[in-house]
């Protein structure tokens, strides 16, 4: 066992070797692109033998790294299928989504999934972070951005990025408002910084150092603010359906902006896709379809 590279420098090569980029790898793995690179020269110092030419737009393999992926990936999933095969209990799905998608639409629609599914335990991670079906252990995820793409994913649109303003009706009035009220409201803003190309959309400009307001790191915290009275947030209308039809919260521009970031449902395909896995997926389509925007 001395003679075997740890464990994490082979998963960094096998990565980079697939991605030709230490960037990709990164992304797969969940770690930061230093990592990978510093995992990949521990290897390649203990073996003794560049695996990897460093080229200015990317990566190349060596002849040695030629050789020596095919064999390094092939190992990966036996060990997960040897893994999988102890730990999959049929009867649990684990899910990654964001916490502002987990709060805002997920959540409130358990009780369907649960009706539906009585056998099922949904287990939800709710992270930003771009989590690996493989180092994770996730079964479904849902990934805000463009579509992932790759041969094993199987990947479904769930919502487009349908971009509106709401606030709290004491706050804005008489609804929509008027271009210049919309510029005056007061603005919550979160990681996503929406208001530029929003207003721009709308033929609107408003310099960036005229956007005070509330600055928050997710657009759940930004979607309460607005609850509490506190400003105008951007949200993509599906996670704010149930406030829009109570009234809790209105749309104030009465206009949708497109936004360049949807929603998709991600899942593996082959011998993970047990029946839970498969029936969870068609549920989270289905209940998406079911969820009609507004208007």
């Amino acid at each position: 066992m001395n003679d075997l590279p740890p464990l994490n420098g082979l998963r960094a090569f096998d990565a980079a070797g697939r991605h030709l980029s230490f960037r990709a790898a990164a992304d797969d793995l969940g770690v930061t692109q230093g990592a990978v690179a510093q995992q990949v020269r521990a290897l390649e110092a203990q073996l003794g033998l560049a695996l990897f030419e460093r080229l200015p737009k990317g990566l190349a393999l060596t002849s040695a790294g030629r050789a020596y992926h095919p064999r390094v990936a092939a190992a990966f999933p036996d060990l997960r299928d040897a893994t999988a095969t102890l730990r999959r209990d049929p009867g649990k799905v684990l899910v990654s989504v964001t916490p502002t998608f987990a709060a805002k639409w997920l959540i409130p629609n358990l009780p369907r999934f649960s009706a539906a599914h009585p056998e099922i335990e949904l287990q939800i991670l709710a992270t930003e972070k771009i989590t690996s079906f493989h180092s994770d252990g996730i079964d479904l995820a849902v990934r805000q951005g463009p579509p992932p793409s790759g041969a094993a994913l199987d990947v479904t649109r769930l919502f487009r990025q349908d971009i509106i303003a709401v606030c709290a009706p004491t706050l804005a009035g008489t609804v929509p408002l008027a271009p210049e009220a919309l510029l005056r409201l007061p603005k919550l803003h979160d990681a996503h910084d929406l208001w530029p190309p929003f207003l721009r959309a709308m033929g609107l400009e408003q310099d960036r150092s005229d956007f005070p307001g509330l600055r928050l790191n997710q657009t759940t915290l930004a979607i309460d603010a607005a609850l509490a009275g506190q400003g105008a947030a951007l949200v993509s209308r599906f996670l704010v359906a149930r406030e829009l039809a109570s009234g809790a919260l209105v749309d104030v521009a009465g206009r949708t902006w497109a936004g360049p970031q949807d929603f998709h449902l991600v899942a593996l395909r082959g011998s993970r896709r047990n029946p839970a896995i498969d029936s969870a997926f068609r549920w989270f389509v289905s209940a998406a379809q079911d969820a009609a925007p507004g208007p």
